[in-house]
């Protein structure tokens, strides 16, 4: 697309050829007042403030949608343009209130801004007098009808951006309004309090409650889910006042969800830990930093390496991953490090590293708008991923087709064109099935599997298993419907398959993974923009902290602890003798501990009393440790247990950088002080390194310790502070003059050629019988993250959603007599937990749907602990449970 030379007062300027006055005139530093005009908006023209004078028009054109044109003079200043513009500011504050001083946007106001450069000093138009909406039922923003100028901007970012349609455009002329669907308040609307039609809006009709004006903001990264949102944390001394998106962020452009937007109460909490805690009789005591860190490394120094175990977290930074993993090999002489990815994506490491040499995440998340077909499988992606879920919904509005395939009737099914509702643990049948049609229809991709694949005869040989009889009956998807979605994926390419845990947690994710792996091989779906096999990581840094070595049989950078070569190169970097076989995984750890075993564990960041399946069985194990230490921002439950607590600073309070599920290296920034005496956590586990003796523990700033990991890494390379502060870079990056990796295996695998994998379908663990007649899976929600931890100290998000639901089909409810709301105890062959019934279609007859949110309704008490075979991930997506209705105090 070529450019157009135009002249803009005076100005000669330059501009795409399919640009508009407006954004030529803005992008060249030129300032047009307008009020309903967006970068990130289709254009609208409601607000005719961006009106302009132009040669050879006699009339005056709205800028925001007028195209520029070769040797076009425009004029944006002239007595005529202001004039019409002056007289349509004092119609819009006619109908305005006046108390400017008093409004939550004072000097933020757009409408402000305009009548102040226009010299608007009088009201000559008599005011209409209407009373206005004031609706403050959402927690966390309030709407005033009467500041709203119909601009429209939230209702356009509501359709266009988020997808929703929460807000409309109701009435005609006077009476026109924004309403949401059926007028009803903000509370009981679609809308999923994302924030950003207050972020949009130019003035007080939207606010934030109870917003505090900032002394500064600085850009850091979200420290939720795995999409890694670019933010703007707003504070004010020493206490974080607000979030706004970073518009330059190529992840979400600007974009949040619920938690990213409103979900930093937790940072300033007044249950935060502030001092060490020292268990004694029974009860914590406050200690000082060197009697409680000399205390840990007396206890931990008097333990061999198989008899102590550490955990790293998902939640800290690649530095302090690193640091954790160092410490446990160095200082502790053991391999039994893990951390939580043992539950979530140990299947995607195994099996994507087995089928390509990589267990990450092949393409980029900017490239999910230009698939031509979207596989969605084991992902409700709008809830758990949520501005990864925009995208998915705008690529289906743009035309892409969308196959969602889930037990559970979630949001994305509203949009799909094909829905597949198999039977939860069935995943390896429905691929598999897909993949025969596939074959047998010539719809697969000879010169790529010739090319670049190995193992296809054997493959091919175990899709024989599976004829659509067989997986219909496996999978309860009707044979039509899975020949459909095979049709599609195959035949509209490019096409993307994005999943997460409703594939991995599995005593057979890894099979499901390597099915994954089959389908896009099978198809050439790799490699190339807008394809691939991108698993969706569940929290912030859980990529990060896989890269940096926090595995038992993994060095950072996948670099294997058996393998001779990459043990002599760590020996000699770290000046130490180091163990040539893997330790414990985590769920190993837990069952060694409860064994007797292990005997001292140092954990941080992680909850594993309320995120590990049967959950009594590992808190048990814990309480029989000689000694346990946890590191965290609050006493978590599992901190509740410990002899030792160690407060931790937030990701608010120090310096580093994360890796998002697109393995985007990012700069997380110091925005305020440590609360109280808490620490970084690199700082902590340096200290405690020191201590012991350890070498290498010398740090003074988290970027000393990347210069470290860089050296050590291959696929960190090239990754430095200085690169990151121009933005992030994706690994491999292996120089420094290397521009980073958006789509793997572009010209081969990693290891070499991609491998099909032949498979066999195999059944979950624990199905129901007589005793137990129905099925529990698990999800995440929207408004909650994790354990809680941070999120439950949130009070909007409370309100949106604060207690533990039992979803559960009509059909169901009906049988056991339960009514929505009513108390039900769930049973399953490890123990019991009462929670609050939402009937609900959402979940298909014969199987229960809860999260793991809550401490009150601890889900993972009912969970199956038993492990896939290869990637030792417990199948937290299937066990066996029954109900009854809990009758009340009343009877």
């Amino acid at each position: 697309m070529g450019n157009v030379r135009l002249f803009v007062d005076g100005i000669e300027i330059e501009a795409r050829e399919d640009a508009t006055v407006l954004e030529a005139a803005r992008d060249s530093g030129i300032y047009i007042p307008n009020l309903c005009a967006d970068p990130d908006l289709e254009p609208y023209g409601a607000c005719r403030l961006c009106i302009v004078e132009i040669d050879g028009q006699a009339d005056l054109p709205v800028s925001c949608m007028t195209p520029v044109a070769e040797g076009m003079v425009v004029h944006t200043d002239t007595p005529r343009v202001n004039e019409v513009r002056r007289r349509t500011v004092e119609l819009l504050l006619s109908d305005h209130p006046e108390n400017c001083l008093l409004c939550a946007k004072n000097q933020r106001c757009e409408l402000q801004k305009i009548a102040a450069y226009l010299g608007v000093d009088r009201q000559r138009f008599k005011p209409l007098n209407r009373p206005p909406l004031i609706d403050s039922s959402n927690p966390f923003f309030i709407r005033n009808s009467g500041k709203c100028i119909l601009c429209g901007k939230c209702v356009r970012v509501c359709n266009e951006i988020q997808g929703l349609g929460a807000l409309m455009l109701s009435n005609n002329g006077a009476s026109s309004k924004i309403i949401t669907a059926d007028d009803k308040p903000m509370f009981q609307s679609v809308c999923e309090s994302c924030g950003q039609c207050v972020a949009k809006c130019p003035t007080g009709a939207l606010t934030v409650k109870n917003f505090t004006w900032p002394d500064k903001e600085v850009k850091t990264i979200c420290p939720y889910c795995g999409v890694g949102c670019g933010i703007y944390l707003a504070a004010r001394g020493n206490s974080v006042v607000g979030v706004f998106g970073d518009p330059d962020n190529p992840v979400n452009k600007g974009s949040l969800c619920v938690k990213g937007q409103f979900g930093v109460e937790f940072i300033n909490h007044s249950d935060r830990l502030t001092s060490p805690l020292i268990s004694k009789n029974g009860s914590f005591s406050e200690a000082s930093w060197d009697e409680a860190l000399d205390l840990i490394a007396t206890k931990l120094s008097k333990y061999k390496g198989e008899e102590v175990a550490v955990i790293s977290s998902a939640k800290c930074t690649n530095e302090e991953n690193y640091l954790i993993q160092k410490f446990a090999r160095v200082v502790l002489g053991t391999h039994n490090v893990d951390h939580c990815a043992r539950l979530c994506h140990a299947s995607t490491v195994a099996g994507l590293a087995a089928s390509f040499g990589s267990g990450a995440m092949t393409n980029s998340i900017g490239e999910i708008s230009g698939a031509a077909s979207i596989l969605a499988i084991g992902t409700n992606t709008t809830e758990t991923h949520p501005v990864i879920g925009i995208k998915v919904r705008k690529a289906a509005e743009d035309g892409a087709k969308l196959i969602v395939a889930n037990p559970r009737e979630i949001d994305l099914c509203r949009i799909a064109h094909v829905r597949l509702r198999h039977r939860p643990g069935s995943d390896v049948a429905l691929l598999m099935g897909m993949m025969r049609v596939i074959f047998e229809e010539n719809l697969h991709d000879p010169t790529f599997i010739a090319e670049r694949c190995e193992n296809f005869d054997a493959f091919r040989q175990s899709l024989e298993s599976f004829d659509l009889d067989f997986v219909e009956e496996k999978t309860t998807v009707p044979r039509d419907l899975i020949v459909e979605a095979a049709r599609l994926y195959a035949t509209k390419k490019p096409a993307a398959i994005l999943y997460a845990m409703g594939i991995t947690q599995h005593t057979h994710g890894t099979d499901n993974v390597l099915a994954i792996a089959n389908l896009a091989m099978l198809t050439g779906n790799i490699g190339k923009p807008s394809t691939g096999v991108n698993p969706l990581r569940g929290q912030n840094n859980v990529q990060g902290a896989c890269d940096m070595g926090a595995l038992p049989n993994m060095y950072t950078g996948y670099q294997r602890v058996d393998d001779p070569k990459v043990r002599k190169k760590f020996e000699k970097a770290w000046g130490v003798g180091l163990n040539p076989s893997p330790g414990l995984t985590l769920t190993e750890i837990f069952e060694a501990a409860y064994e007797g075993k292990i005997k001292a564990i140092y954990l941080v960041g992680e909850n594993p009393v309320l995120s590990d399946p049967d959950a009594k069985h590992v808190e048990e194990a814990l309480r029989r440790l000689e000694f346990f230490v946890v590191q965290d921002i609050f006493l978590s439950e599992t901190a509740r247990i410990a002899h030792v607590v160690l407060p931790a600073a937030t990701f608010a309070e120090k310096d580093g950088t994360v890796t998002n599920t697109e393995r985007r290296v990012q700069r997380m920034r110091k925005v305020i002080e440590p609360i109280g005496n808490s620490q970084p956590d690199w700082w902590l586990t340096s200290q405690l390194g020191r201590r012991m003796g350890g070498k290498g523990f010398d740090f003074d700033h988290p970027s000393e310790i990347m210069e470290e990991i860089a050296g050590l890494t291959p696929s960190y390379g090239g990754i430095t502070y200085p690169r990151l502060e121009k933005g992030g870079l994706q690994w491999p990056c292996t120089s420094e003059d290397h521009p980073g990796t958006p789509i793997l295996h572009v010209e081969g695998f990693l290891r070499g050629k991609g491998r099909f994998a032949p498979l066999a379908y195999r059944p979950p663990t624990e199905l129901p019988d007589d005793e137990y007649p129905f099925m529990l899976t698990t999800e995440r929600g929207l408004y909650q993250y994790h354990t809680g931890t941070m999120t439950r100290k949130v009070a909007g998000l409370d309100v949106l959603h604060g207690e533990e639901l039992l979803e559960i089909n009509p059909e169901d409810a009906k049988t056991l007599g339960v009514a929505d709301g009513e108390k039900v105890k769930v049973t399953s062959r490890r123990g019991a937990v009462t929670v609050r019934a939402k009937v609900t279609p959402i979940s298909p007859r014969g199987v229960f749907c809860m999260s793991f949110h809550f401490a009150e309704s601890p889900t993972n008490i009912l969970t199956n602990p038993a492990l896939d075979p290869v990637a030792k991930i417990p199948e937290l997506k299937v066990c066996a449970v029954k109900a009854e209705k809990v009758a009340s105090s009343g009877q």
